[in-house]
C-alpha cells in the first residue's frame, strides 16, 4: 500500500487528498494541518448577523475542476452565484467612483478614460506583437498593447484587486499567462478574444460568475475535510522532512514521525522553505525568495440607508495614485444574499499590499480610521459603522514578480534531486482558488500514475 503524506490542509492539500482517494482508493493518504481547522485562508465567520470572509470572497464558475470538487463533496445543490447587482463594478478615478462600462459602446462613451486614452485602446489590434520571449512587467505589457492611460487605470486596478501587488514588478507571463498567449497566438488581445469567442460558438466569458455558498466559502473545505475523515489530522504541526532508508520521514510536533512513500508540501513557500532547509539548502532558499504582499482586511457594517447609494454594486478598486493604503472596497451584501442583517450593508476594505505594506503593523483603531477616511474620500460616505472587524494577513498573496518563471524552473530542477517530493499551493502556478485546485488535481493525477 502506497503511503502519501500531504503537509497542509488548505484548499490545495484537501483537493489533492480528495482527488487521490478518488483515483487511487488503495493509497493510504494522510493530511497534516497545523491549525485546529481546515481550509487555510478560506474561512467564513457569522457574527451579529454579518457573514464575512477572512480570505477569498468566492470562485469563478468557469473552472470545471472546482465545480467537480464541490459536487463530489456534496455541495452541488449549494452553489450560490452572485447577485445581478454584483455586475456593477467601479474603478476610482480622480477620487470618484466611476462605473466600468458594459460593452464597447459603453466603454467609448464613458469618462473612465480620456478621449485620447480611449482612442489609443482602439489601436490595440494594430500594435505589433512582441515575440522575443523576454518577460516583461504587467504594466509594460499593458502599456505596449493598450496605452499608458488604460494601463495605469484599468490594468493597475485589476492587479490591485487580484494580487494586491505592483503592476510595475509583476511578471505578465507568470501572473497573466492567458494574455501573453493571446498575443503570441493571435498577434493581438482583441483578435485573440474574438477568435476564442468564435471558436467557443457563443459569448466569450473571460471571468465566469463569482460563486460561493449560503454559509460562506468555508463550506467547501469543511465538506472536503468531512469526506476525508480520519485521513485529516488537525493541530498536527510538521517540524521537518527527511529521506532515509528508502522512505520519507515526516516529523510532527511534539516528537512523532510518519513514514511515507510520497510527500506533498502544500503550504505557502516560506513555510515550505523552513521545512526543507535541512533537506536541500538551495531549494529552501529559492522557496524563501518568493515574496508575499501583506493585507489588512476591514469588515464594516453600516445601516443600508446611510451607505447603500455611496457603495453600490460589487465595489470599487483603486489604481496606484488614487489612495494611500486602500486597495479596494467590496460590498459582500450586494454580491451574495445573507451577508448582512435586513436593513444593513456589509463593506469589506482591503488595505496594504505592495502599496502600503506597513499598514498591517498598525493597531486596529488606526487601520479602521484609515479605511473609513479613504472610503469616505472616494465615495462621500461619512456614516460610522455599526460593526467592525479587522483581519491581518502578514503574508496574504504571493507575488509572481519578474523572474518568477525562472525561479520555478530552478525549483523543479531541485525537486528532481528528491523523487516523490512535490510542492503545491498558491505560491507557484496560480493564486486563485480555481488555479490551486487545478494544480492540486494535476499533482494528484501524477501521484495516481506513480501508484499504478
Amino acid at each position: 500500500m502506497r503511503r502519501v503524506v500531504i503537509v497542509g490542509g488548505g484548499i490545495a492539500g484537501l483537493a489533492i487528498a480528495a482527488e487521490l482517494r478518488r483515483r487511487s482508493p488503495s493509497a493510504a493518504v494522510t493530511v497534516l494541518e497545523a491549525s485546529p481547522r481546515p481550509g487555510g485562508s478560506i474561512r467564513s465567520t457569522e457574527e451579529s448577523g454579518f457573514l464575512y470572509e477572512w480570505g477569498p470572497t468566492g470562485f469563478l464558475d468557469n473552472a470545471p475542476d472546482t465545480l467537480d470538487l464541490a459536487r463530489q463533496a456534496g455541495l452541488g445543490h449549494r452553489l450560490l452565484p452572485a447577485n445581478a447587482e454584483a455586475a456593477r463594478r467601479f474603478v476610482v478615478r480622480g477620487q470618484r467612483l466611476r462605473e466600468l462600462p458594459h460593452g464597447p459602446l459603453g466603454f467609448f462613451a464613458s469618462s473612465l478614460l480620456s478621449a485620447k486614452g480611449r482612442l489609443r485602446v482602439l489601436r490595440e489590434p494594430f500594435v505589433a506583437a512582441k515575440r522575443d520571449g523576454v518577460d516583461e512587467s504587467v504594466l509594460s505589457f499593458a502599456t505596449r498593447r493598450i496605452g499608458k492611460e488604460a494601463a495605469e487605470v484599468l490594468v493597475d486596478a485589476m492587479v490591485t484587486g487580484i494580487w494586491a501587488g505592483d503592476s510595475r514588478r509583476l511578471s505578465v507571463v507568470s501572473a497573466f499567462p492567458k494574455l501573453v498567449a493571446l498575443e503570441r497566438e493571435h498577434g493581438s488581445l482583441v483578435r485573440g478574444m474574438l477568435a476564442r469567442k468564435k471558436g467557443a460558438g457563443g459569448p466569450a466569458g473571460p471571468s465566469g460568475t463569482l460563486t460561493s455558498f449560503p454559509e460562506g466559502l468555508e463550506e467547501l473545505p469543511t465538506a472536503i475535510a468531512a469526506s476525508l475523515g480520519d485521513s485529516l489530522r488537525l493541530s498536527a504541526r510538521v517540524t521537518g522532512i527527511e529521506h532515509a532508508t528508502g522512505a520519507w520521514r515526516v516529523a510532527i510536533e511534539p516528537g512523532s514521525v510518519i513514514e511515507a512513500d510520497d510527500v506533498v508540501v502544500a503550504i505557502p513557500s516560506n513555510g515550505a522553505a523552513s521545512l526543507l532547509a535541512d533537506l536541500d539548502r538551495a531549494l529552501s532558499e529559492r522557496l524563501a525568495a518568493i515574496p508575499s504582499a501583506p493585507v489588512a482586511v476591514v469588515h464594516l457594517g453600516f445601516a443600508a440607508a446611510d451607505a447603500g447609494e455611496k457603495l453600490p454594486g460589487f465595489g470599487a478598486l483603486a489604481p496606484r495614485g488614487e489612495t494611500d493604503s486602500l486597495l479596494g472596497v467590496l460590498v459582500p451584501s450586494n454580491i451574495f444574499p445573507g451577508r448582512a442583517p435586513v436593513g444593513s450593508l456589509l463593506a469589506t476594505a482591503m488595505l496594504g499590499g505592495a502599496r502600503d505594506p506597513a499598514i498591517v503593523e498598525k493597531n486596529d483603531d488606526a487601520i479602521v480610521a484609515k479605511a473609513l477616511a479613504e472610503i469616505g474620500a472616494i465615495s462621500g460616505l461619512r456614516a460610522q459603522p455599526t460593526f467592525v472587524r479587522v483581519i491581518r494577513h502578514m503574508r496574504a498573496i504571493p507575488q509572481y514578480n519578474l523572474g518568477h518563471a525562472e525561479r520555478l524552473a530552478a525549483i523543479d530542477a531541485d525537486l528532481r534531486r528528491h523523487p516523490r517530493l512535490y510542492l503545491a499551493g498558491n505560491s507557484y502556478r496560480g493564486i486563485a482558488i480555481n488555479a490551486c485546485i487545478a494544480d492540486a488535481r494535476a499533482v494528484a493525477a501524477t501521484l495516481a500514475i506513480v501508484d499504478a
